[in-house]
């Protein structure tokens, strides 16, 4: 047997191992691939998202895959419509106005819990994620920096100590940067750049009034520099965005 003819061989029994042993951990592993391709926007609001096409790129079963889109779907990530399939979720005006609004209201209302309870490692490792964003905008790497801001809140909910809170900050989070990618300007984050290291110097002061204050001013910023526009449907390429993906 040739080369290339072992090499296809080779690739198609993994491939079946793969859907013949579909397991809780792979499909973690692709759930996390697909939610961070959302996020990053590699992909847009609207794109379809063929359950043939993700079985054959990450090599599990269509039912595999099935059941990681409706994991998707229940975080308002993915839309599954009957006979069209799933795609990429695409907010309307009224539910980014609700997700900031609910942002408003948990993110804010954390930030006593968070100054009580932020150690000074706590805040050295705010600073480093706050310094890798700088970082990932200053060298252009959009997707990366958008991935780090939505950690960094995160990162914020988790301090103040009520795992329930943190979980569903981090769902609104995801749904945020669905958000920008259908009514943000291009280039730009929501979060300046400077704003999460503002935010770091009062949890440090421990004034946690001021803490609420400013994170009260910076999500209204965000949701001020988003403009309404529609993004024309895609079909995107999923064996390029999932290339190497999983190793």
């Amino acid at each position: 047997m040739s080369e290339s003819r072992q090499a296809h061989a080779a690739k198609k029994t993994r491939r079946n191992e793969g859907k013949a042993g579909d397991g809780a951990q792979r499909h973690d592993a692709i759930y996390r691939a697909i939610s961070d391709a959302i996020i990053e926007h590699r992909l847009q609001p609207g794109a379809r998202l063929r359950e043939d096409a993700l079985s054959d790129v990450f090599g599990v079963s269509r039912t595999g895959i099935r059941k990681i889109l409706q994991r998707l779907a229940l975080e308002h990530l993915v839309t599954l419509t009957p006979r069209r399939g799933a795609s990429v979720s695409r907010p309307t005006a009224e539910e980014a106005r609700d997700v900031f609004a609910a942002r408003q209201l948990v993110e804010c209302g954390l930030m006593e819990q968070v100054v009580q309870r932020a150690t000074a490692a706590d805040v050295a490792r705010l600073r480093d994620d706050a310094r890798r964003e700088r970082q990932a905008l200053k060298a252009g790497k959009q997707s990366e920096a958008i991935k780090l801001s939505a950690a960094f809140h995160v990162r914020l909910a988790e301090l103040a100590g009520n795992a329930t809170l943190s979980e569903f900050v981090g769902r609104l989070c995801s749904r945020s940067s669905l958000i920008l990618a259908v009514y943000g300007n291009t280039g730009h984050l929501g979060c300046e750049s400077h704003d999460h290291d503002e935010l770091i110097r009062h949890l440090e002061s421990g004034n946690g009034e001021r803490a609420r204050a400013f994170m009260q001013r910076h999500l209204k910023a965000i949701e001020a520099s988003l403009s309404i526009a529609e993004a024309p449907e895609e079909t995107p390429d999923l064996k390029r965005i999932f290339d190497g993906a999983l190793g």
